[in-house]
């Protein structure tokens, strides 16, 4: 990874966590059922929040919602939302958590692969925007994808989490144009 003074990135801020996310993570092609899951898991925790805030709590969130396992998280009870309403390590917000539950079941009653319906939203490669100010908030793709999601049961992911999570996955690539990230590998 370059070092900070040699390179143009997005700008985010000095955080390192978040430098890191940015240059390793943000925006780099991502597929897999659990992998989805787990991100609009965090995606929809982070509404309201800093991304700072979910990235410091990650791994904390990932005991505590076994990995993101679709198939475990779906068995999760009362007893299961009542421990993680006591777990300082994540967010602690009953809605967000029971719909997180929710979503893992909904997600095993698909009739289709959930990394395929999520990709199915990607939209076409556009213009690399060149500030922040031409970022949007959504599209009519996230818009669509939130509209499905929320059709098929799924709660907490409305069309900003959803461009959030077509974001953070590589379905569209929202590097500004003179990030050195934009034109790696595994950045649509």
């Amino acid at each position: 990874m370059p070092e900070p003074t040699d390179v143009v990135r997005c700008p985010w801020g000095d955080d390192p966590a978040m430098t890191a996310y940015h240059d390793t993570e943000w925006g780099r092609v991502l597929r897999g059922d659990r992998e989805l899951f787990e991100r609009m898991s965090l995606e929809a925790f982070q509404s309201g929040l800093s991304w700072a805030v979910i990235l410091r709590k990650r791994d904390r969130f990932r005991e505590a919602f076994a990995g993101f396992a679709p198939e475990v998280v779906a068995g999760f009870g009362d007893a299961d939302t009542e421990r993680l309403l006591q777990d300082a390590g994540i967010v602690r917000n009953r809605r967000k958590i029971e719909a997180t539950i929710n979503n893992a079941r909904n997600l095993l009653e698909l009739d289709e692969s959930f990394s395929e319906l999520l990709w199915s939203f990607a939209p076409p490669p556009r213009p690399a925007p060149t500030s922040l100010a031409e970022v949007p908030a959504t599209t009519p793709e996230s818009v669509a994808m939130a509209t499905t999601l929320k059709k098929k049961g799924f709660r907490f992911v409305g069309p900003t989490t959803a461009y959030a999570l077509m974001q953070a996955t590589g379905m569209v690539n929202d590097h500004l144009a003179d990030c050195f990230v934009r034109g790696e590998s595994g950045i649509v």
